[in-house]
C-alpha cells in the first residue's frame, strides 16, 4: 500500500483517487475550494444549476472510462443532440463548423474564399510556426482572416502570429479542409454527454466513488508546502506554475488567460433553443454564451426563468477582471443584443473569476514549459498531471485518461513506474481540444 496525496479535487484528481483507493492505497484528496469539481463544479444561480462556462463530456471518450461514467451516473447521464451554432460574418452557422453549411449559409465571398482555398490547400505550407501560419497553411487565409484570427484575439489576447503553431494544432480539430469534412462524415449527428444535475454532478459522484473506495476528500485543505503532505507520492493537478511556487521551483514565463463568467438571470422560461452562441467577433466582449437549461432534460429547473453564462475572456487586473458586476451584466446584455440576439436584460446579475482558464502558447512558450516540467520531474514524489498541471487545452475526458494512466503507472507493489509514465506523458502530448 502507497500513501497517496492528490492535490486538487477536479475530474483528473478523483478519477485518479478513486481507482487508486480501490487498489488499496491509502489516498488523500487535497481540494482548497469547499466543494469539489475545480472548474469543472457545478452551483446554483436562481435556482438553476449552472456550470463554470461551457461543458460537456465528449463521445470521443475512452469507452472504459465512460462505462464507468454510466455506472456512477446511470440515467443521469443524459444524451443529447449538439445544438450549437456561431455568428461569422453577421450570420448565424451551426457550430462545430462543416464546410458544407459555410458554403451555404455565409456570404458568397466568405464561401469563394473557403472554396479557393480549399483547392489549392496541397500548394500551402507554413512559412512559420505560429498560430497564423499553421490556420493559413491548413485551413487557408479566409478561415484565418475571418474567424480564427478575430477569436484566437479575442480568446488568448495576442494576435495569432505571436502565437505558437503549438495552439492551434491543439485547439484546431480539423488541420484541412478535407480532414474537417471527414470529421463530420465520421461524427454523424453530433451529439455529447451531460449530467442531468449540471456537469459538476460528474465529478461529486467521483468524490463518492473514491470516498466509498477508502479515500478521504478533504475540501477547504489548501496545501501551500510539499512538507504539508505526509505521503510516499503526489499527485498534482494544479496548475504547473501554482506547484512551482509551493514547491520552491522557478518562475518562468509562462501565461494563463483568465475567464470572467456572467450569469445572467432573465425572467423567462428560455431564452433561446440553442444550447451555445459562439461569438469570435469584436461586437461583443463574450466569447460564448450558453444557457445550462437547454444542456438537460432537467424537470427540477424552474419554468419561469432561465440563466445565461456569458464567457467573457480577460486578464487578471484588467479592467474587465475589476469590473463591478451590474457593469459585467450591462456589457454583456449590450454586446449580445448588437448581434441581434433577443434581449437579455437580467433581473439579477452572479459573476465568477478563474484566474487560470486557459494556458496561452506564446512564441518560445516551449522553452520555459520545457524548464519548468524538467524541474517538476526532479522533485522526489511529485507527478504533475491534468489539465492545469500539464499546461495544456485538454477536456474532461483527456483529464480522465490522465489519471487513469497514472494509476496504471503504480506497480504490485505500489511502486511508481517513471518509465511508463514517460511513456504515457508523451502520449498526451497528442490530445486535441473538441470542439
Amino acid at each position: 500500500m502507497t500513501r497517496i496525496a492528490v492535490l486538487g479535487g477536479g475530474p483528473a484528481g478523483l478519477y485518479a483517487a478513486w481507482k487508486a483507493a480501490a487498489a488499496g492505497h491509502d489516498v488523500v484528496v487535497h481540494e482548497r475550494a469547499d466543494h469539489v469539481g475545480g472548474m469543472a463544479a457545478s452551483f446554483e444561480v436562481a435556482g438553476v444549476r449552472v456550470d463554470h462556462g461551457s461543458h460537456r463530456l465528449h463521445p470521443a471518450t475512452d469507452p472504459a472510462i465512460l462505462g464507468e461514467l454510466r455506472g456512477l451516473l446511470g440515467d443521469d447521464l443524459q444524451w443529447r443532440p449538439r445544438n450549437g451554432r456561431i455568428r461569422l460574418e453577421d450570420r448565424w452557422v451551426k457550430f462545430p463548423l462543416s464546410l458544407p453549411d459555410v458554403a451555404r449559409r455565409l456570404p458568397p465571398s466568405f464561401a469563394a474564399g473557403v472554396a479557393r482555398d480549399t483547392l489549392s490547400a496541397p500548394l500551402r505550407r507554413p512559412r512559420t510556426d505560429t498560430f497564423a501560419e499553421v490556420v493559413r497553411a491548413g485551413l487557408g487565409p479566409t478561415m484565418l482572416e475571418r474567424f480564427y484570427g478575430p477569436y484566437a484575439r479575442k480568446l488568448w489576447g495576442l494576435d495569432p502570429e505571436l502565437l505558437s503553431g503549438e495552439q492551434a494544432r491543439r485547439r484546431i480539430a480539423a488541420s484541412s479542409p478535407g480532414a474537417m469534412v471527414g470529421k463530420v462524415l465520421r461524427r454523424g449527428p453530433a451529439g455529447f454527454w451531460y449530467p442531468t444535475h449540471g456537469f459538476g454532478q460528474l465529478t461529486e459522484r467521483l468524490a463518492d466513488a473514491a470516498v466509498a473506495a477508502g479515500a478521504e476528500v478533504r475540501c477547504g485543505s489548501e496545501v501551500t508546502a510539499l512538507d504539508q503532505v505526509d505521503a510516499e507520492l503526489v499527485w498534482s493537478t494544479l496548475p504547473l506554475t501554482a506547484l512551482a511556487r509551493l514547491a520552491g521551483g522557478p518562475d518562468v514565463a509562462l501565461t494563463f488567460r483568465a475567464l470572467v463568467l456572467v450569469y445572467l438571470v432573465l425572467d423567462r422560461g428560455q431564452w433561446t433553443s440553442w444550447d451555445a452562441h459562439y461569438l469570435p467577433g469584436p461586437e461583443t466582449a463574450a466569447s460564448r454564451v450558453s444557457e445550462p437549461r437547454n444542456y438537460r432534460d432537467r424537470p427540477a429547473d424552474p419554468s419561469d426563468r432561465t440563466v445565461l453564462c456569458a464567457e467573457v475572456p480577460c486578464q487578471v487586473g484588467d479592467a474587465t477582471w475589476m469590473a463591478s458586476d451590474a457593469d459585467l451584466g450591462a456589457l454583456v446584455a449590450e454586446g449580445l443584443a448588437r448581434c441581434g440576439l433577443p434581449d437579455a436584460t437580467p433581473v439579477e446579475v452572479v459573476v465568477r473569476r478563474l484566474p487560470t482558464a486557459y494556458p496561452v502558447y506564446g512564441l518560445g512558450f516551449e522553452a520555459p514549459l520545457a524548464e519548468l516540467e524538467a524541474w517538476a520531474a526532479s522533485v522526489p514524489r511529485v507527478v504533475s498531471f491534468g489539465r492545469g498541471g500539464l499546461f495544456a487545452h485538454d477536456n474532461t475526458h483527456h483529464a480522465l485518461a490522465e489519471g487513469r494512466a497514472a494509476v496504471a503507472c503504480l506497480d504490485g507493489n505500489g511502486s511508481w513506474d517513471a518509465t511508463a509514465w514517460a511513456t504515457a506523458r508523451a502520449a498526451f502530448a497528442a490530445h486535441v481540444v473538441e470542439d
